[in-house]
């Protein structure tokens, strides 16, 4: 977006800042775009750009796809980050939309995309370039996509774009992926420190019905805070069958930047649109260390995430807590900078004081009634 450029900027704040009401956006799509918007945003106003229908921007635009990085760069200032939730070439749209401010043509932005997670992020274009091994004297001009061979480059160091950029503007220190040798370290003290493990607790009749009732108050606590939810598919029948709750996201994984198999067996997972906003592990009397390996995996393949890991055990449990952390598995990644712990009575305490409203909670919240494990 060219800098102080008036005709962008009222665009951007039309349907970028303020975003579009999804029924403006209904009278124009058909039925499968409209399904799979009102399933990623619900009622919320959805973010909307365009690009002109060049035939090398239509190149670009066709070579998109959802869940992809955004950024939307005026002059050299990054300006927004997002993810591309859906797109679609149309002209009626484009023009309810946006207006040819300037009267010299008639032609429309009619390559749109709509984007999720939008976040107004101001951060020089500079630290993009240095990222990806661009020349500081590289500038964009118009619609582009980053060339192959850099985005292959940067995905073999780093796991994940959108936090990256977000830890840079935070002042914070980012990290490359674990080498092959390093995950096989891992993996050994895994192993041996399961079996030690293997009869610490035994499941008795109790633990599920705990372990499943602290689940479902996070569920709940999830939905007042406005994410969507899951759980694992196995425990999904549990939580139906005993408080008929069956609101749990078809294709949850979609979009996120981390491999499934990493995030769809932890316990509780909140996410809003492609972005996970926090993830909880609930020990009741099996061992703690179990959690706390689901979550060094995640922080393994996905070291520069941001939303915040609760582990979920009773008081009784901290001291204990404390110990597992400082076993060599999660020393070696400094894990106790990266857990909090969240006891059962503030999830509790929680839970009683919104059990009369819908809305209002958020992930500050949570963080407020946890504990650091650095300073334990």
């Amino acid at each position: 977006m060219p800098k102080s450029n008036y005709e962008a900027m009222v665009h951007y704040e039309d349907t970028i800042k303020n975003k579009v009401k999804p029924e403006r956006i209904f009278r124009y799509v058909d039925h499968n775009l409209r399904a799979r918007l009102t399933n990623l945003f619900g009622n919320r106003p959805i973010a909307a750009w365009g690009s002109r229908d060049s035939a090398a921007n239509r190149s670009r635009f066709e070579s998109m796809s959802v869940g992809d990085d955004i950024l939307i760069v005026e002059g050299e200032t990054i300006k927004l980050l997002g993810k591309i939730a859906d797109k679609t070439i149309n002209p009626d749209l484009s023009r309810d939309l946006w207006k040819n401010l300037k009267g010299d043509t008639t032609d429309g932005w009619d390559l749109i995309y709509f984007i999720a997670n939008p976040l107004e992020i101001e951060l020089p274009f500079s630290e993009f370039k240095k990222l990806f091994n661009y020349s500081q004297n590289y500038s964009l001009r118009g619609f582009t996509n980053v060339a192959k061979d850099k985005l292959e480059e940067f995905y073999s160091r780093y796991d994940d774009l959108y936090s990256i950029l977000i830890r840079i503007r935070n002042g914070d220190t980012f990290e490359e992926k674990k080498d092959a040798a390093y995950e096989s370290d891992i993996e050994e003290d895994k192993t041996g420190a399961v079996k030690e493990n293997v009869n610490e607790d035994l499941y008795d009749s109790e633990e599920p019905s705990e372990h499943v009732q602290m689940q479902w108050k996070l569920l709940r606590l999830g939905q007042k805070a406005g994410s969507k939810v899951w759980i694992p598919r196995n425990d999904q029948s549990r939580i139906k069958k005993e408080y008929q709750f069956n609101n749990f996201e078809s294709e949850f994984t979609a979009g996120i930047d981390t491999p499934s198999k990493y995030v769809e067996n932890i316990d509780v997972v909140w996410k809003e649109e492609f972005r996970i906003d926090a993830a909880f592990e609930v020990e009741h009397t099996t061992s703690i260390y179990s959690g706390l390996l689901r979550f060094s995996d995640l922080k393994i393949i996905a070291p520069n995430s941001n939303y915040p890991l609760f582990i979920v055990a009773p008081k009784s449990k901290r001291n204990r807590l404390l110990d597992q952390i400082k076993r060599p598995t999660f020393r070696k990644i400094e894990f106790e900078k990266k857990v909090r712990y969240l006891s059962y009575e503030a999830v509790n305490e929680i839970d009683d004081f919104f059990k009369d409203t819908t809305s209002g909670l958020n992930i500050d919240l949570l963080i407020g009634k946890s504990e650091s494990l650095l300073a334990s």
